[in-house]
């Protein structure tokens, strides 16, 4: 195993919406996420970062009880971007995040009355190093993919 000449930390996990304050509903309303700031990007600074030519962003923070943020980005340019792409989760760039949680059974109702759904049933991992988890992915409006965790109970 190398070593790497520089130090890699992780700092956010960045989701792009189509609609920031729906999404902000959901982080903080549903899933318990605390608002940290808003911004609103413009100008060469936001496309030279992105990479993407006339980019606009409005961009939300929240934070996970756990400490970790994410980055919600609703881009108001380019007027060419993709909306509404459905990648699936075996699909080349799908991405998700996953979350620990306890009693994945209370907040998979409250994510279904969120108008986010479970993209199927959740399974009780067998072997591995989280043998005993409760695991699901949902899906929210815009069809990112976040993976729930249930850690096992101690009984």
């Amino acid at each position: 195993m190398s070593v790497s000449p520089f130090r890699v930390a992780a700092d956010h996990t960045g989701i792009t919406v189509s609609n920031l304050e729906r999404s902000l509903e959901f982080w903080q309303n549903v899933l318990g996420f605390e608002f940290s700031h808003r911004a609103h990007q413009t100008s060469e600074m936001a496309s030279e970062i992105t990479g993407v030519r006339g980019a606009e962003i409005k961009l939300a923070v929240m934070k996970a009880p756990s400490g970790h943020k994410i980055e919600l980005l609703e881009y108001l340019a380019p007027p060419d971007r993709k909306r509404h792409v459905d990648l699936r989760p075996c699909d080349v760039g799908s991405v998700h995040v996953a979350f620990t949680v306890d009693k994945l059974d209370a907040i998979l109702e409250k994510i279904a009355a969120s108008g986010w759904k479970a993209a199927g049933k959740p399974q009780t991992l067998k072997t591995g190093p989280n043998a005993g988890k409760r695991v699901v992915y949902v899906r929210d409006p815009d069809g990112t993919t976040i993976e729930f965790m249930e850690l096992p109970s101690s009984a």
